[in-house]
């Protein structure tokens, strides 16, 4: 029997505000002395008071106009009542019944539209950090901005969600809302899969949700490998929470799947709820159509030599052309393979968007052979180099505990910090196999 997969989306993104969701702890956490970012609110101390943070509920409301939302006139705050040790109130300050955002949609390059169900304001959880048979609580995450945008099952394919979550990293940069850094876990996706029948018209009655992966390779794989599970087993299809585990490329049961009501939602007494004016609404309507707008043409013609240079794709390229910073997102595509002329993408791509290289007024051989030219890499001593590896990973211990775990980008941050520490450009390759080999 032949089945269709129907995949819908849970995207958590956080907000780069300066101050966490509710209180004015600073929300720069990452990299951070554990438990640094505290205060009485975000660690749940009792009479602690909550104050909403201004600037995250407007750019909430950005995201979700930018995704062609409807704006709730009326909205308020819910708590989500569950435990869990990075949870220290007992409960997350989220949203239930009267979503910021509703009805959105964002289309795919195949024509297909997928509907944009909610987007909902929350607050981030601690992190667990286990040694050995212990497990340490970090609270500095605790309370930063999060944004969750849920979509309708409208997926039929891994390939399509990759698109969609391409689409929705590239626009909350672009609105300067978020750095949606994946390596950071700045976002984090939330498949939901099931399987009908082909030809069936209604929603299967059970949806499996692969929990917290943060990144596109890995929603690729988790899908595919989550649809083939249900594919091979269709007796073994019920409500649950998964995770990926990728080193045996399978899907891991973590707890069958929790409906709404488990949850005990209810109004937020601390905080009176929101009721906006429409003028209020039209402004950030015309702050993010600012920030939406049409590219310059400097950034158009990096877009353009970008995907003519470059393995990267259309939507990589246009969100890299707007902010180079956002490059080592991509770099793990751009770095396999040479062009026609024998340099590196990764070195091509990185000439383009830094400007070392004319963007008007060469021809295409000329502009090659400077870039060649630039990327001639420089021999380095091997003790100076193990001895410079041996301090990066000694002042990151948290990025190679990330790499061990399975996030595979932790691996290219290392390697940043490793090619700092050397004046000259050397080889990329080298530093990464001499960082794998003192890891394993």
């Amino acid at each position: 029997m032949k089945y269709t997969p129907v995949i819908g989306l849970e995207v958590h993104v956080e907000l780069k505000t300066n101050s966490k969701m509710f209180c004015r702890c600073s929300a720069d956490y990452f990299g951070k002395k554990p438990n640094t970012h505290t205060c009485p609110v975000c660690l749940g101390l009792p009479g602690a008071l909550p104050y909403p943070n201004k600037k995250a509920i407007e750019w909430c409301l950005m995201i979700g106009l930018a995704l062609n939302c409807e704006i709730s006139l009326f909205s308020k705050f819910d708590r989500k009542n569950y435990f869990y040790p990075d949870l220290p109130k007992g409960y997350q300050i989220s949203q239930y019944d009267e979503p910021f955002c509703k009805n959105g949609f964002i289309d795919l390059s195949n024509k297909k539209r997928v509907g944009i169900r909610r987007v909902h304001m929350e607050e981030d959880t601690g992190k667990l950090i286990h040694e050995g048979n212990s497990t340490l609580i970090d609270f500095n995450r605790s309370g930063v901005p999060l944004v969750e945008i849920v979509t309708d099952p409208d997926f039929e394919s891994a390939g399509e969600v990759v698109e969609y979550l391409k689409k929705i990293q590239q626009i909350v940069r672009t609105l300067g809302v978020s750095n949606a850094d994946l390596e950071r876990g700045d976002m984090r996706m939330e498949p939901n899969i099931s399987l009908k029948n082909e030809g069936q018209k209604e929603l299967p009655k059970y949806r499996i949700e692969v929990k917290n992966i943060n990144s596109f390779k890995l929603v690729d794989k988790a899908i595919e490998a989550e649809i083939d599970r249900q594919t091979q087993n269709p007796g073994q299809r019920f409500q649950a929470t998964m995770r990926y585990d990728e080193k045996t490329n399978t899907t891991v049961t973590m707890r069958l799947k929790e409906e709404a009501a488990d949850y005990r939602y209810f109004p937020e007494p601390d905080i009176p709820p929101f009721h906006w004016q429409q003028a209020y609404i039209e402004k950030l309507k015309k702050d993010a159509k600012v920030m939406m707008d049409k590219p310059s043409e400097e950034e158009e013609r990096t877009q353009e030599l970008l995907i003519k240079f470059s393995p990267i794709s259309p939507v990589s390229a246009a969100t890299i052309a707007r902010d180079p910073k956002f490059y080592s997102s991509y770099g793990g595509t751009a770095s396999i393979g040479k062009d026609e002329f024998g340099t590196p993408y990764q070195g091509t791509a990185n000439a383009i968007i830094n400007q070392k290289v004319p963007l008007v007024g060469i021809s295409d051989e000329e502009r090659a052979k400077i870039i060649a030219d630039l990327n001639r890499v420089s021999d380095v001593d091997e003790d100076e180099l193990n001895k410079t590896i041996d301090e990066v990973l000694k002042e990151n211990k948290s990025a190679v505990e990330d790499y061990k775990k399975g996030k595979e980008n932790a691996i290219m941050f290392l390697v940043g910090q490793v090619m700092r520490m050397f004046p000259q450009k050397i080889d990329v390759s080298k530093v990464k196999a001499s960082l794998l080999a003192k890891i394993k």
